[in-house]
């Protein structure tokens, strides 16, 4: 019987689509997607640290498969992704979770393989993290399960350092991939049937790649994808405000293939708050990047991210937000309380908003997207 594998994965599109890639890895090893844990002979959690509960579902399916690594003793037991990368995080797992074989972060993801031989043929317990990324893997082998859609990374990274935001110190700085691989991968999803593609990124709006010294910008790159030829049509994640330019706008109007769609993470409504995130735009100025949207795009849907309860959050910093959220009117509405994050700028920030005060604002919150999206 052929050995079997069970990814877990925690957190956004990127750890999904790194997970495809595990799950690419595995397979070439022999490996077969089990059905159930109890049957797999390699278990991997694929993690996220961007909030407190995903770290604490981690730890706590740690916990419940113990029972099952004590019954199965050769089961191999492998924790990666973000929160591996993260340093307290990793000497947790190193010190407190023993029964764990392999620990590994983002920055040597694509030596997963080496690292399951290493377990496999010389017992030994594999703890791998490296400082900083090194220069971008090409190429690899991944399991797709949805054969009609794909995820395809543009870039890695982020060098925006919003100060609630464990991800560059935990993914690296922003690196741009070559268009050519880009587009080649794209190519070859669409000769094996795929319709539907998600370009992903941290902040896709400063996406850069540059080939034989000839630099292709992120609305240069949407309309090079655009001009493919086959049935299919593509979207990206994420947007920066600052970032999202006029020529990016009028390549999402005018790409044909491009799904009129724009996710665009406002955050906060009051500037004061915006300025302590570090987002370097105003509530104006991002409600003049929407006006600017709607109007070239009237049928552009625009969805966005809310955090409240960030630390010096008012009252009337929420209001503020109440009124842009009023104001912009968003097809879909990600919503969500303020989650500390060791590390971070705002970790050490003064005046916390109480729990309380937060759960009283999300619901808030919540309430008005339901009555906007009823008119």
């Amino acid at each position: 019987m052929a050995k079997q594998y069970k990814i877990i994965t925690y957190g956004c599109q990127m750890n999904e689509h790194e997970s495809e890639k595990l799950a690419g890895f595995l397979t070439e090893e022999g490996y077969e997607p089990a059905e159930d844990k109890a049957d797999a002979d390699v278990i991997v959690l694929n993690t996220c640290c961007v909030r407190a509960g995903a770290e604490s579902r981690v730890y706590g399916n740690l916990g419940a498969l113990l029972p099952l690594k004590r019954q199965k003793p050769s089961l191999i037991l492998a924790v990666c992704g973000c929160m591996a990368q993260n340093e307290q995080a990793f000497e947790t797992l190193k010190t407190r979770y023993p029964y764990v074989d392999i620990v590994f972060g983002t920055h040597n993801f694509d030596k997963f393989r080496e690292f399951l031989r290493r377990r496999t043929e010389a017992g030994e317990r594999v703890l791998e993290r490296e400082e900083s990324n090194g220069p971008i893997v090409e190429g690899g082998v991944y399991r797709r399960d949805k054969k009609s859609r794909a995820y395809v990374n543009i870039m890695y990274g982020c060098d925006n350092f919003c100060s609630y935001c464990i991800v560059p110190y935990v993914r690296g700085r922003e690196r741009s991939r070559e268009p050519r691989y880009i587009l080649q991968e794209i190519g070859e999803l669409i000769e094996r049937g795929a319709k539907e593609f998600t370009l992903l990124g941290q902040n896709v709006n400063s996406y850069l790649g540059e080939e034989n010294g000839t630099a292709t910008d992120f609305p240069g790159l949407l309309r090079r994808i655009d001009g493919l030829r086959g049935d299919f049509t593509f979207t990206f994640m994420t947007s920066h405000p600052k970032d999202l330019s006029d020529d990016t706008i009028e390549a999402v109007a005018m790409c044909a293939k491009l799904k009129k769609e724009i996710h665009l993470p406002v955050q906060s409504g009051g500037d004061a708050i915006l300025s302590a995130m570090n987002r370097n735009y105003t509530a104006a100025r991002y409600l003049d990047r929407l006006d600017k949207i709607r109007a070239r795009i009237p049928a552009c849907a625009v969805s966005s991210d809310i955090i409240v309860g960030f630390p010096g959050e008012t009252e009337a910093d929420f209001q503020a937000t109440l009124a842009l959220v009023r104001r912009a009117r968003f097809s879909t509405l990600f919503m969500f309380m303020y989650s500390e994050r060791p590390g971070t700028p705002a970790a050490e920030m003064p005046d916390k908003v109480p729990e309380a005060v937060k759960k009283r604002r999300l619901k808030e919150l919540i309430e008005l997207q339901r009555e906007l999206l009823k008119n």
